[in-house]
């Protein structure tokens, strides 16, 4: 969200970055024996992660605040920071609103009670994993079938895979939440790597073991914070650059107050799309300049509903919500209750539209049946759409054909420029884990030619965390096997089909997968 560069002085390196990649990728250098200066757009550091403190809230996080197994890097900066994580509450059952009826359940992903719905959905996981194995996380158009899969949106795959109107809602939903965007925004081929390099649908999707498993005491902010302690009078707030000219034998940095900075190398990280606001002399390459005027911001509205006690766990409900409502602002929530118990609070995301308060209490009201959903004590929300150096969240998204024409430039090096940023990264792109591997990927780029590391050096894996293990996600006999339902109507015939979903509502009924009234 803000941006930020960064000055070496001795071999003098300039990064232009935001979020906590900028940070990342000092710290790096400044422990490599380099001198620092950070230069931060906005008034703050952190960029797209934002926690702010009031007496109502105590400590709220705006921005991005989850993290979870094999985020290894983040879960790395944070512990070196001193941070502690907590898991966000997920004892009680999550609940699947559709239909005006709520549904407990627990597991990644809500029951489908329609034997038919429900091969129509294990199918859609499956086969968006299956095609997503064979997409190279650092080279997506690479893949066998780039081409074919960036022709089309993700609506197009969600119509091409799905049978029932309720597995094609859900895997909207899917979508929504994960990027931000509307399946007919985005490209097959970019939605299907994206979710690759978070693990998969799984990994992705799940609080328990998943991407959203833990939130840091005290905030996600803290991070930026306390790297910016850790590297002193070099970070410098309000200095947004405006102007990066290499037509000379250094960089010559300029901020919109028009203070000039010199320097060897530029590291730019932020989101594609502000690029444009930066005047560049000589001009970018013709493919780069096409590729930021061709990847926009994903649209979110954070809200945090806070109330005087945490009724939902009462009623059995951990307030993990997933509501299918044409009608409903919000389609996933979260607990948010402080990990002392205190401040109880649900959170939710709004894409696409504007919020009203009485609406989401409304919907809280009827998914949890209570009317004290009606009553919150105090209520935060955060557009980043109204932000003007990140232009909205949680990250770039790439319309159909975009990934494959100008997808390989997007880390090549112009002259001294050396390109960073969330999107760049192959792990957990989008997330705080891939800010800390772009920004830390960009920082070891310029030290390769500074001839202080080796070529082979510059990406590096990172080991697991001891903290925060990773559990594999098994599939079962049933979930690998079960036809579709589109496989059954076209080789095996209607008979077939009925003992086939027959054999599938056995199965949901007994792995307790059926919703019942």
């Amino acid at each position: 969200c803000g941006r930020q560069a960064i000055l070496l002085r001795g071999n003098i390196d300039i990064l232009c970055s935001f979020h906590l990649l900028g940070l990342s990728a000092a710290k790096l250098l400044v422990e490599s024996g380099q001198k620092v200066v950070v230069l931060e757009a906005r008034d703050r550091v952190g960029g797209r992660t934002y926690t702010t403190r009031n007496q109502n809230v105590k400590y709220v996080d705006l921005g991005g605040a989850y993290v979870g197994p094999t985020q290894n890097r983040i879960l790395r900066i944070s512990k070196e920071l001193g941070l502690e994580t907590y898991k966000v509450n997920e004892v009680e059952h999550l609940v699947y609103y559709v239909k005006g009826k709520s549904y407990p359940f627990r597991g990644p992903f809500p029951p489908m009670w329609n034997p038919f719905a429900y091969m129509d959905y294990n199918n859609l996981w499956r086969t968006l994993d299956q095609m997503g194995k064979e997409i190279p996380p650092e080279a997506p158009w690479r893949a066998p079938h780039a081409d074919e899969w960036d022709k089309i949106t993700m609506q197009h795959l969600i119509d091409k895979l799905c049978w029932t109107r309720i597995a094609k809602h859900f895997a909207r939903l899917f979508v929504n939440v994960n990027v931000t965007s509307e399946p007919y925004e985005v490209s097959a081929l970019w939605f299907l790597w994206y979710v690759k390099q978070c693990g998969g649908t799984s990994r992705i999707f799940s609080t328990t073991n998943g991407g959203q498993e833990r939130k840091f005491v005290g905030g996600s902010g803290q991070i930026c914070e306390r790297l910016m302690h850790h590297l002193g009078n070099c970070v410098k707030l309000e200095k947004p650059v405006i102007r990066i000219d290499q037509t000379g034998s250094t960089v010559i940095v300029e901020t919109l107050d028009h203070e000039r900075f010199e320097a060897n190398y530029v590291i730019s990280a932020i989101p594609p799309a502000l690029s444009m606001k930066i005047h560049y002399d000589p001009s970018l390459p013709v493919l780069k300049n096409q590729l930021i005027q061709r990847v926009p911001m994903g649209s979110v509205i954070k809200c945090m509903m806070y109330y005087k006690e945490n009724f939902w766990r009462k009623k059995g409900y951990c307030g993990s919500m997933v509501i299918q409502d044409e009608k409903s602002p919000i389609g996933l929530t979260l607990d948010d209750t402080k990990p002392d118990g205190t401040f109880p609070a649900i959170i939710g995301y709004v894409c696409l539209q504007n919020t009203q308060k009485q609406k989401i209490c409304e919907i809280y009201a009827k998914v949890l049946g209570s009317e004290e959903a009606l009553h919150p004590v105090h209520y935060e929300e955060k557009n980043w759409c109204e932000e003007q150096y990140s232009g909205g969240c949680y990250t770039a998204y790439y319309p159909p054909g975009i990934m494959t024409q100008f997808g390989k430039v997007l880390r090549e090096p112009f002259k001294k420029i050396y390109f960073a940023g969330t999107e760049t990264a192959t792990e957990w792109s989008g997330y705080m884990e891939g800010a800390v591997q772009a920004g830390e990927r960009a920082a070891r780029e310029i030290l390769h030619k500074m001839g202080t590391i080796s070529e082979c050096e510059i990406w590096q894996d990172e080991p697991a965390s001891v903290d925060v293990p990773a559990i594999p996600f098994k599939m079962t006999f049933w979930e690998r096997n079960l036809p579709s339902v589109s496989t059954c109507l076209k080789f095996v015939g209607w008979s077939t089909v009925l003992t086939s979903g027959a054999a599938a509502g056995l199965f949901a009924y007994k792995k307790g997968l059926l919703g019942k009234n």
